[in-house]
């Protein structure tokens, strides 16, 4: 008989099995977590062994400023230190304020901020007033910045800065902005259902004893069908202050959208339910001047609401350009042009003012030409600039004649630096700079010299753009001004043996030709030389020449040049540049040229 192998004993048997695969299992478990600690305890002694970082840098190599690295990673023409950035002091965070902008930014490093053009500071933002947040109001939007940041933001929009300082929260300062929405004010009267067209905060004030049911509808007029108000279309128009376009009427006196005469209730019931922008009404990109059917009007374009004979409705937009101004030419609203006492010289800009000419700045304004007179003597210039981006738009402005160091000034690039001064470049002639001195104002009464002074001939010479006006008939400095323009020149003569002189050198100086030559010169330093005024009328006795110290008559030949140049001057509509043919200066001559 086969034996009977007994249960309990199979039992035992596979009980050990289990126990022996679970001994396994714990001990493969604790030999992984024992080689997970070995690899966690290697993985720190490798970090301190061979750290992410060991200096700070001031700049990377890679262009970073500021930055916990190793030392093969900073570029060596930038300090670096074996430390953390936080413990520099170059690096040291804190708030970096942008004074133009009226931005504050916090956890920046002091570097950082002074090659960005900032101010730094070592503190928190909270101690410093200029980074102070408020609510600014910009329109109908409103932004939570500081008080420099809302100015700078309100003159890029064109606005009036308005700043609440007391609003320190963002939410108040976004809900305020809200408050300026426009719409439908729907509430009741004595049972009757009527509106207001205002903003939403407005609508919040209004209480009545027999009000009730207060709502405000954005963006809807108070002639909407929906909101079934007593209000209703009509035909007739309104003007608002402070707005430019014509606007329909309700009968409750409310404005509705700009007028628009194919847009009527009985022709267009859905122009009488929302708001429609001024880009999407009639004729958005005209100035609709004087339609009797668009009330689209645009200041820019040159007009405004005024009273006026429309198809529908007693306003249109009114016509705010110039016309038959005194100069004869007509300008848009807003325009501005320059103008000068002698219209021969406006905007000459070439030294050739006459005597007593004086600039001005016109400007149109709703329809009405004004004029504002620059400082006299030309102290003041008039200048134009014309924009061909906004259709040719003329802009004129008085401003400073910077001519006072024109004449010390012997290259071309200072010369004509007019971020400094308003010179010209002449070429002909040169100033050795002693016309200012003793020796050269009382050059008449000096003995002769071998040496020339002056203005001289050939090289070139920095002169006022726009000379200058004198009270000559005050103590003034006028003389010693013009003295900067004499010249003393000599001439070289031979004597044959019959006793008759003949010129040898510097001859040119001698003729008719220098003596314009040189007056120009004077013109170009002022009220100065021989020259003509305001009325076109001549005169000579700002010119002084003399032949070894004896007073030469000049009233004939010698200034025949000068005055018929000048008599063409008066007569041109435009002068040209002229400044760049003075050739020649006497030598035993002693001129003068001054008042």
């Amino acid at each position: 008989m086969k034996k009977e192998m007994k249960p309990e004993k199979l039992e035992d048997k596979d009980l050990e099995n289990r126990i022996s695969i679970s001994l396994i299992k714990i001990t493969l478990i604790s030999l992984f977590f024992f080689l997970l600690l070995l690899l966690l305890v290697m993985f720190i002694l490798s970090q301190e062994i061979n750290p992410s970082f060991n200096v700070c840098c001031e700049r990377t190599k890679s262009g970073a400023w500021c930055q916990n690295t190793l030392e093969n990673n900073c570029n060596t023409n930038y300090r670096m230190t074996p430390t953390s950035c936080d413990a520099t002091s170059f690096c040291k965070l804190g708030v970096c304020v942008d004074t133009f902008e009226g931005l504050c930014m916090e956890n920046t490093p002091q570097k950082v901020c002074e090659i960005s053009k900032g101010t730094w500071f070592d503190g928190e933002i909270e101690e410093l007033p200029q980074c102070t947040l408020g609510c600014c109001v910009l329109g109908d939007q409103a932004s939570f910045v500081t008080l420099t940041r809302c100015k700078r933001l309100s003159r890029l929009y064109g606005l009036e800065t308005d700043f609440k300082k007391d609003i320190t929260d963002e939410v108040q300062c976004i809900l305020i902005a809200h408050a300026s929405d426009k719409g439908a004010c729907v509430f009741e009267v004595e049972g009757e259902k009527t509106c207001t067209f205002t903003t939403r905060q407005a609508c919040t004030g209004i209480t009545s004893d027999n009000s009730t049911e207060l709502a405000f509808f954005k963006d809807f007029l108070c002639t909407a069908d929906e909101l079934a108000t007593n209000c209703g279309p009509t035909t007739e128009t309104i003007c608002i202050e402070g707005k430019d376009e014509v606007y329909f009427k309700d009968t409750c006196g409310n404005p509705a959208n700009i007028y628009d005469a194919n847009r009527i209730y009985n022709k267009d019931p859905s122009y009488w339910r929302k708001i429609i922008l001024k880009s999407q009404s009639c004729n958005p990109n005209d100035g609709n001047i004087n339609s009797k059917s668009c009330g689209n009007c645009n200041y820019l374009q040159g007009s405004i609401c005024s009273k006026g004979n429309a198809q529908f409705g007693n306003n249109i937009c009114k016509d705010l350009n110039c016309y038959n101004t005194q100069n004869g030419n007509s300008y848009k609203n807003g325009e501005s042009w320059c103008e000068s006492i002698n219209p021969e010289f406006n905007g000459v800009g070439n030294g050739q003012d006459a005597v007593g000419n004086r600039y001005f700045r016109h400007v149109c304004i709703n329809g009405e030409e004004i004029i504002e007179p620059c400082a006299d003597f030309r102290n003041e210039v008039c200048i134009e600039q014309t924009h061909p981006a906004y259709g040719n738009f003329i802009e004129a402005a008085c401003r400073i004649n910077r001519w006072t160091d024109c004449i010390d000034q012997f290259t071309e690039e200072e010369c004509l630096n007019t971020d400094k001064r308003d010179c010209l470049w002449a070429s002909g002639v040169h100033y050795d700079g002693s016309g200012s001195k003793q020796e050269i104002k009382n050059i008449a009464n000096q003995e002769i010299e071998t040496k020339n002074k002056g203005i001289l001939k050939g090289g070139f010479i920095c002169l006022p753009k726009y000379p200058p006006g004198f009270e000559f008939w005050k103590d003034s400095n006028a003389k010693q001004l013009c003295s900067l323009g004499n010249s003393k020149q000599v001439v070289e003569f031979e004597t044959n043996i019959f006793g008759k002189r003949k010129c040898k050198g510097n001859c040119e100086v001698l003729e008719k030709s220098w003596v314009d030559t040189m007056n120009r010169a004077c013109i170009n330093l002022g009220d100065c030389g021989a020259y003509i005024n305001i009325n076109n009328v001549y005169t000579d006795f700002g010119v002084v020449v003399k032949y070894n110290g004896t007073r030469k008559n000049i009233q004939g030949g010698l200034l025949s040049d000068v005055k018929e140049s000048a008599e063409q001057t008066a007569q041109q509509e435009e002068i040209n540049q002229q400044q760049n043919s003075f050739n020649a200066e006497p030598k035993e001559n002693e001129t003068i040229f001054n008042k």
